[in-house]
């Protein structure tokens, strides 16, 4: 048993726990390019430690009421047959080298696609939170909260065919998807609904590849030696941490890794990711005074604090 995977595996699964993220996005490729296993064996054995370490993830989630179970449900309703599909597509692709080949090509895609993801996502917060401070106070009105059946099982029919082919998307498609349908959800919800519906997709796919005897048990057990712990530990810290940074870096992490996977040259992945490693905080500083937010998210952070100090003090604020 190779110990450096499970100790790659318990990251990676901090960060699942964490953010609702990460899992056949980091520890797919991780395997391919660290690790020289084969892409189908990677993408089978990383389903199956995701089918046994999301439901410890969502159970966290469960127990503290951030989970909404409807919108699962559609989920699941389109998802669990399409992971089915995906794994029928790669049989279709052929064997021996041909599949290993797709499979790769498609796992960069869809790393290089969850990358653009997560900062979509970060946008759309960050518009969020423009459109909250621009506008007066109100009195918070709890509104009701309305499943929509047809475009939520369509995404999880979409994150459903990505998952069995490439382990890569229960979090990162699916996660976003839930933001457009779903506005109102609040960031813990999300991660909690994401790992939840995790569950049938993930174990749908693990099962499909098991059928068709891609499974390698000297793989998948270091890697749930490694998540079952960390996962556990994520979610925990989930309801106390920001994933901001995390989501950041992991999205330098999938270009990175989807670059690879999609045989660009070292030299070439190299000048990509200093080019936008100079020029992504900038361009960000930017985008958030555009849209009357500080430059920075520690001086935002800090005027919270001060507003909410504020409003604390009661009357006495009003004189100063």
């Amino acid at each position: 048993m190779d110990i450096w995977m499970g100790v790659a595996a318990f990251g990676v699964a901090i960060v699942v726990g964490l953010t609702g993220m990460g899992g056949g996005a980091l520890m797919t490729p991780a395997l391919v390019l660290f690790f020289g296993v084969p892409p189908l064996a990677a993408v089978s054995s990383d389903l199956v430690a995701s089918a046994v370490m999301k439901p410890i993830g969502s159970l966290v989630h469960l127990r503290r009421n951030t989970v909404n179970l409807s919108v699962v449900k559609w989920l699941a309703v389109g998802s669990v047959p399409a992971a089915f599909c995906g794994v029928l597509i790669l049989k279709w692709m052929g064997p021996g080298e041909a599949v290993q080949a797709g499979v790769r090509t498609a796992l960069g895609a869809a790393l290089l696609l969850s990358a653009v993801l997560l900062a979509v996502r970060s946008y759309i917060k960050l518009v969020q939170r423009a459109k909250e401070r621009s506008m007066p106070p109100a009195p918070e009105v709890r509104a009701e909260f309305r499943v929509r059946p047809v475009p939520t099982v369509l995404l999880g029919v979409l994150g459903g065919v990505v998952v069995g082919m490439t382990s890569v998307g229960s979090g990162s498609i699916m996660i976003i998807g839930m933001m457009a349908l779903y506005p109102a959800m609040k960031a813990n919800q999300l991660v909690g609904t994401d790992l939840l519906q995790a569950v049938p997709l993930v174990a749908a796919a693990a099962l499909g590849h098991t059928f068709f005897g891609d499974l390698d048990l000297a793989l998948t057990i270091p890697l749930l030696i490694g998540s079952i712990p960390g996962v556990y530990i994520g979610a925990q810290l989930s309801s106390r941490l920001s994933g901001g940074f995390v989501r950041r870096a992991l999205a330098f992490v999938l270009l990175a890794s989807a670059l690879k996977m999609l045989g660009v040259p070292n030299l070439a992945t190299g000048v990509v990711l200093a080019v936008l490693l100079v020029t992504a905080p900038l361009i960000w500083m930017v985008v958030r005074q555009r849209h009357g937010l500080p430059a920075l998210a520690t001086t935002e952070s800090h005027q919270r604090q001060q507003a909410a100090a504020c409003v604390g003090t009661g009357p006495l604020d009003k004189e100063n």
